[in-house]
């Protein structure tokens, strides 16, 4: 079965990531407080091999938007580290680390893992991934290395 004819909950690749890794999204949404963070991953085959920081455009603590210039900069970075995109990252600065309706509304990469750093519990964040198509969520295996 073809990425495009399958459901989101059809989806159940792993999504690779060095601990490394983990922690500077980390460290990117605690550098960004009291506002979201937000950032692409790039990486081969499921596997990520670098965060890619972004300035959130909203500059807001309840939403993340890239602007659409600083996007392209950052997919043109990520092709020729001869990489793809494999996620899309941002933090929720005091909720969960599951997806708002608001990110539910905007999230535009379907084959992109959703990446979100929750920092409601500032001394134990929780970074989860999710597959979001067609307006439905579903959790991503994410295997922290």
């Amino acid at each position: 079965m073809s990425a495009e004819a399958r459901t989101p909950t059809e989806i159940r690749e792993a999504v690779r990531i060095a601990q490394s890794l983990a922690d500077e999204m980390v460290a990117h949404a605690r550098d960004d407080l009291p506002n979201e963070c937000c950032g692409m991953v790039g990486g081969v085959d499921g596997r990520a091999r670098t965060v890619y920081r972004a300035v959130n455009a909203e500059a807001s603590p309840l939403r993340y938007s890239i602007d659409a210039a600083e996007q392209l900069r950052l997919m043109r970075e990520i092709e020729e580290a001869g990489e793809e995109l494999v996620g899309i990252y941002h933090s929720h600065t005091k909720s969960a680390a599951h997806p708002s309706q608001t990110d539910l509304n905007l999230a535009g990469w379907p084959d992109a893992v959703y990446l979100i750093v929750s920092l409601a519990d500032p001394e134990s964040p929780d970074l989860k991934g999710f597959w979001i198509r067609e307006g439905e969520i579903s959790d991503a295996e994410l295997v922290v290395e």
